[in-house]
């Protein structure tokens, strides 16, 4: 079992920058893949990002590549996402998740999630 709680989201202008974090209990933190999820209103949740379980392998959505990185630090049980030149479109909850898998892009699989933060960005 893994619990997540997602922190860092507000409100940024646009070419902003924010940084959340994803804070995970179980010891089987380090074994997990970790994804960032967003989503809007009347839309399917996406994948934006996830870093495998030793953070050597990593996806990028292309809506987002060059902008945001992810990253883990397994030895506090915590998954970062920076988040640099927001855009409006990038308003979003960001919801992280855990897969039982060492490294999955298959959002069925990501198990374990978290409540979501609020990204909201202003033109």
């Amino acid at each position: 079992q893994v619990q997540l709680v997602e922190s860092g989201g507000g409100l940024v202008q646009a070419g902003g920058s924010l940084r959340l974090s994803c804070a995970a209990s179980g010891r089987a933190f380090k074994d997990y893949a970790i994804g960032w999820f967003r989503q809007v209103p009347e839309k399917e949740r996406e994948l934006v990002t996830a870093i495998s379980a030793s953070g050597r392998s990593t996806y990028y959505a292309v809506s987002v590549k060059g902008r945001f990185t992810i990253s883990r630090d397994n030895t506090k049980n915590t998954v970062y996402l920076q988040m640099n030149g927001l855009k409006p479109e990038d308003a979003a909850v960001y919801y992280c998740a855990a897969s039982t898998l060492a490294w999955t892009t298959a959002t069925g699989l990501y198990r374990y999630w978290g409540q979501g933060t609020q990204v909201a960005v202003s033109s």
